[in-house]
């Protein structure tokens, strides 16, 4: 007897694997999944502007990241002793200028590193409405605690994303011919926008991000992160306290999927490699000076060092040894 309507996964998801760098835009499920792959080595840049929720930001983010070289002091606003980009999220606020623009810089840098070698590009829509600062007249990551009179609220349509993205899209074919887009609706449920707004908005984003891929179904593909989590799952036993985001049960369900049918042969293969490893580096001694423990230690060495040599690819300096 079944007990859950289990995604099928009927169309081939092109693969990612570790021999290029990937990068990671979106929503704080884009965090979640990005954690994962960045535990298990990748070479990855997750979120260099914070979470972003909706599509237009995130297609600002793109254009920065392809035609500025740094953010300066004339990118950034003041609020409430706060200098903040609107381009990012609160967490690079702070009441030093230098020291936001420092924050931003070096996570941009690493990100156009990044993107100039990326064989992937993955992207998380989590909400369609968008914020308008008025007096700018330009749509913003986040409205950094200014009041809401400032702003005007809106949810996109279809039409505005998909002729929003498309633009971009051709920009970075033509920058980064051999650049894969894997799109993904983010689970997470807007509930401060209304129970029937929220469905209605990720009902938007699942519209246009289809546009989009028909427009180069080779090189753009969809993982149903949003469709795992509201038809399989479908139970608040896997949402947190707050009824809103996944839990790390329903995180790490979903992240299996993802490697299944998203991740080539070798990843996997390095992945399940990797476990015992990551586990071993995990665990904590009641006392570290016992034979018992030295052992422990040099045996974990040991397997490192093998895995080392078979994956010399593998992004080792996250590997605390």
């Amino acid at each position: 007897m079944k007990t859950r309507t289990e995604i099928q996964f009927k169309e081939e998801i092109f693969r990612t694997g570790y021999h290029q760098p990937i990068l990671m835009l979106g929503s704080c499920f884009t965090d979640n999944i990005g954690k994962k792959l960045q535990n298990y080595l990748f070479n990855v840049s997750v979120n260099p502007f914070g979470v972003i929720y909706n599509p237009l930001s995130i297609k600002n983010a793109l254009d920065a990241l392809l035609q500025k070289d740094a953010y300066t002091r004339n990118d950034l606003d003041f609020h409430d002793e706060l200098w903040f980009s609107f381009d990012h999220y609160t967490k690079f606020s702070d009441p030093s200028p230098e020291k936001v623009l420092e924050n931003i810089n070096a996570e941009f840098a690493k990100a156009r590193s990044v993107l100039n070698d990326a064989g992937t590009l993955i992207l998380t829509f989590g909400t369609a409405f968008v914020y308008t600062h008025q007096e700018q007249g330009r749509v913003v990551n986040n409205c950094h605690k200014i009041p809401a009179s400032a702003f005007q609220r809106k949810m996109l349509s279809v039409e505005e994303i998909v002729s929003e993205m498309a633009p971009l899209l051709d920009k970075l074919r033509s920058a980064h011919p051999k650049l894969k887009i894997l799109f993904t609706v983010s689970p997470v449920r807007h509930t401060k926008d209304g129970l029937a707004e929220n469905q209605r908005s990720k009902a938007t984003l699942l519209l246009a991000i289809r546009e989009i891929i028909h427009s180069d179904p080779k090189k753009c593909g969809y993982f149903p992160a949003y469709e795992i989590m509201t038809d399989d799952l479908r139970d608040y036993r896997y949402y947190a306290a707050d009824l809103v985001h996944p839990n790390d049960q329903a995180i790490d369900y979903i992240w299996e999927l993802f490697r299944k049918n998203c991740l080539d042969k070798e990843a996997n293969e390095a992945i399940d490699k990797l476990e015992p490893v990551l586990r071993g580096l995990q665990h904590r001694p009641l006392h570290f000076g016992t034979e018992k423990y030295r052992k422990f230690r040099s045996q974990l060495e040991d397997k490192t060092r093998k895995l080392k040599n078979e994956y010399p690819f593998l992004n080792w300096d996250q590997i605390p040894l």
